[in-house]
């Protein structure tokens, strides 16, 4: 699964291949870091918005190989997955009978923000999920 782990205070980046049956490990490390940082509120959104961009890349990509980080921010945790494709995610309305599609929106109402931009070699898509509540109440 892992080709390279790297960690510290504020970041850790693990080189990955994003098939469902290493999802769970993943999980479980991303689980780890953000108790061991202090972010344990944040724990169950982060994960979950992390196995959907790492689902992604199985589901969308020529490749599953790519990239996750988690940075440590103040007040909460930025989690990016960088994948080998250069085309960028589309949030669209889901078709909430079909038995896939629902990701990007998941994504969109859990995270504080999420976005995506070109990188070397393929995509970053991001998210963000911060300790405060957002503006506006959601």
């Amino acid at each position: 699964m892992s080709v390279m782990a790297e960690t510290g205070s504020t970041h850790y980046r693990q080189e990955l291949t994003a098939h469902p049956r290493a999802l769970a490990r993943i999980r479980r490390i991303i689980r780890a870091h953000l108790r061991y940082w202090g972010l344990g509120p944040l724990t169950e959104t982060a994960v979950l918005c992390a196995h959907e961009l790492l689902a992604n890349v199985d589901k969308h990509t020529d490749s599953p190989r790519c990239v996750l980080t988690l940075e440590r921010r103040p007040g909460g945790v930025r989690v990016v997955v960088r994948d080998t494709s250069a085309r960028l995610p589309v949030l669209r309305e889901p078709d909430w009978v079909a038995e896939s599609g629902r990701g990007m929106a998941l994504l969109e109402s859990m995270a504080d923000s999420w976005g995506a931009a070109p990188a070397p070699g393929g995509k970053d898509v991001w998210c963000e999920i911060r300790a405060e509540p957002r503006a506006g109440g959601g």
